[in-house]
């Protein structure tokens, strides 16, 4: 089991760390099915803070974690007028692709990745480039609204701008329900068919990357023991510790934006 880590100064002037971009680059290219898992750590280079991590929204509050369960959300209005509010000012909107995003972009337009599960809700991959028809929200999306009476879902900027404007626990135009962001809150079950997509996409894989996640989150932490499992090299790209580092076939304790670029590069000048 290979196992790869960078010298403080980066990836680029570590020979063990350029010698696992190189045959993390080789698998890809001879790859017929490859797949990517990002988590947290791939928007923190976009200003977007993770949750679990030292400077994570969690870790420094952990009382915000009621503003995403349902349970609170729907019994209580403060909690909804809360919730509103820290999502109109949240810093998603002003949030830009970065070079991890682009890196994932670029690997599907070489018709190197089949498939992006992701576990962000901040559609910055589907802004970088990705198709949405590879994408796999697996957590739901800011970018919507929904309906928690009719099922209706709309583009969320409309909504935010009406919370902004005074409309501090907006309803739906439509039925006046409830109206929430169209991500998978505390107490609500994951869509069944986009867990099925990326469980079959997973099955296929001949190369996993599992980028900027703890992979502490269930069942989507299952997937790399899926991939393992199905015969698929597992490549991990994170800062942190994650419960698979002694399983993976490469680990690169290194930032998203700089790793990926590097793989890309090769997967590129190997083509």
């Amino acid at each position: 089991m290979d196992v790869e880590q960078p010298a403080a100064d980066g990836p680029r002037d570590d020979p063990r760390v350029q010698a696992a971009i190189e045959a993390v680059a080789e698998r890809v290219v001879a790859a017929d099915v490859v797949v990517a898992l990002t988590g947290a750590g791939v928007s923190t280079g976009s200003g977007i803070p993770d949750f679990r991590g030292p400077q994570g929204l969690w870790t420094k509050d952990p009382g915000a974690q009621r503003y995403v369960s349902i349970d609170d959300y729907v019994g209580d209005e403060e909690v909804r007028r809360e919730a509103w509010r820290r999502r109109a000012a949240e810093p998603t909107w002003q949030a830009e692709p970065n070079a991890a995003h682009i890196s994932l972009m670029e690997l599907e337009r070489l018709e190197r990745l089949t498939a992006l599960v992701t576990q962000n809700v901040d559609g910055l991959h589907q802004l970088a480039g990705s198709s949405p028809g590879r994408v796999i929200e697996i957590h739901g999306t800011v970018r919507e609204v929904m309906c928690l009476s009719c099922d209706a879902r709309q583009p969320a900027l409309p909504v935010l701008e009406r919370a902004r404007a005074g409309d501090h626990d907006p309803r739906c135009e439509r039925c006046e329900g409830l109206l929430k962001s169209a991500t998978v809150s505390f107490g609500q079950s994951l869509d069944p068919e986009l867990l099925q997509r990326a469980h079959d996409a997973t099955m296929a894989a001949d190369v996993f990357l599992a980028i900027g996640t703890s992979l502490t989150v269930h069942p989507v932490a299952l997937l790399p023991r899926t991939a393992l499992e199905a015969g698929a090299m597992l490549v991990l790209i994170n800062n942190e510790p994650t419960p698979y580092d002694d399983r993976a076939d490469v680990l690169l304790r290194e930032d998203a934006t700089s790793a990926l670029p590097a793989i890309v590069a090769r997967v590129r000048a190997l083509s």
